[in-house]
């Protein structure tokens, strides 16, 4: 078989994707919604189970809910290639899908080709990456990451606790630790993403070699003040919590150009205010910090000064402080090996290219700590992600499956 002459099936993509996004759409936003282990997200994982073992693939599904279909030798180790299923509230067609479906898109594509790999491909998507309940616990399952005991405590910002949705999922929380791959079992990872930015699209360069992705810091505060009337409490008699997040957010700038990077990342993203009346003041502000850069010293130092800033902000409004640590992931190098291989395959296909960062996290961060990993994205159209405005050219898309496709050649052979 001539390698250069192979390339994915853009019509077969395109119906694995827009069965992937018939789980969970929803008309009146036009966005999607599959929460990780909701309904939704389930029916998606075994309609995808479905087809891959329709396609011959040897499929399973594991403690946590990933899902494999195996292509190539029954025995040995393996190549990892996928992305995940879960969407955020609301989320768009691209974010996850797209990777999952590229990743079996390109394994039928070699298999069609009589294509023989040196070893076995595992088509993967995996579960609950988009962090509803705080991490990444697919591929932090499969690294050896997730402890029991947070999988026990963990919550997602309703109040739900992990346990208890997989449990409803048919998944048992206490077989966590049955879900982790040997580091010789896996020979090397590679995941295909929409940017969800808009480096690539400004540059005009049709793929992204990832270098390193920003580490995750999520923090949870909670500013306790005195609700109170509106009208009656004069400016300053209050213990306005809202007033107090608001200092908190407006230090975020000015936090970022003494301590941070280019690739520093500080957002509040949710905010829940008690008891929220247009007529009363805040008596409490729950909110999250999300904390990014792809240097852990800059995360730290980021972190501590949004502490203080918090502790600051509580006593000059007369507040009580909480501040409770969600979940950290570290930034981390990917391997320069698959960049160089992802590289090879982008230039004999006659493609742009630039490698970059990425500022988004991916399970491609996790499983570089078990083993080889790569990350290869797409342009992200006006850089809109985790919406329903989200949005790649097909001509992008096939560009991405075909630069997947080859650098699994190239892993493979």
């Amino acid at each position: 078989m001539k390698h250069a002459t192979v390339s994915v099936d853009g019509t077969r993509l395109k119906s694995l994707l827009d069965g992937v996004n018939q789980f969970g759409f929803s008309p009146e936003t036009g966005g999607y919604n599959r929460l990780a282990f909701s309904e939704s997200d389930m029916a998606c994982r075994n309609w995808f189970m479905e087809k891959m073992q329709a396609e011959g693939l040897d499929v399973r599904m594991d403690p946590v809910g990933n899902v494999f279909g195996r292509f190539g030798p029954a025995d040995g180790p393996c190549v990892i290639v996928g992305s995940h299923l879960d969407t955020v509230a609301d989320g768009g067609a691209f974010d996850g899908s797209l990777g999952a479906c590229a990743a079996l898109e390109a394994a039928l594509a070699l298999r069609d080709a009589n294509y023989a790999p040196s070893c076995a491909i595992e088509v993967v998507a995996t579960s609950e990456e988009e962090g509803r309940f705080g991490g990444m616990l697919g591929s932090q399952s499969m690294t050896g990451q997730a402890s029991l005991d947070w999988v026990n405590s963990a919550r997602d910002s309703d109040g739900v606790l992990l346990k208890e949705a997989m449990r409803v999922a048919g998944l048992d929380w206490a077989r966590v630790p049955e879900a982790r791959r040997s580091p010789q079992d896996v020979k090397a990872f590679l995941e295909l993403h929409i940017e969800q930015g808009p480096v690539l699209e400004r540059a005009g360069c049709a793929i992204g070699i990832a270098e390193e992705v920003s580490g995750v810091c999520y923090l949870e505060v909670q500013l306790s003040g005195v609700a109170n009337h509106s009208g009656t409490t004069p400016m300053d008699l209050r213990c306005d919590a809202f007033a107090g997040l608001t200092d908190i957010s407006a230090s975020i700038p000015e936090l970022i150009a003494k301590l941070g990077t280019e690739q520093s990342r500080i957002t509040i993203g949710k905010v829940d205010l008690v008891p929220n009346h247009p007529h009363t003041i805040a008596g409490r502000a729950t909110f999250s910090i999300i904390i990014r850069d792809t240097s852990r010293d800059v995360m730290c130092a980021l972190r501590d000064a949004m502490q203080r800033r918090a502790e600051d902000a509580a006593e000059r409004h007369g507040l009580t402080f909480t501040l409770t640590p969600k979940s950290w992931l570290d930034p981390q190098k990917l391997a320069p090996e698959l960049a160089e291989a992802t590289e090879h395959a982008v230039k004999e296909l006659g493609l742009t290219y630039q490698r970059m960062p990425s500022g988004a996290g991916h399970d491609a961060q996790t499983m570089q700590t078990l083993c080889p990993s790569g990350l290869i994205f797409i342009p992200s159209q006006r850089g809109i992600s985790h919406s329903p405005e989200e949005y790649s050219v097909w001509s992008d898309i096939e560009n991405g499956a075909n630069a997947l496709l080859h650098t699994l050649i190239k892993l493979t052979s």
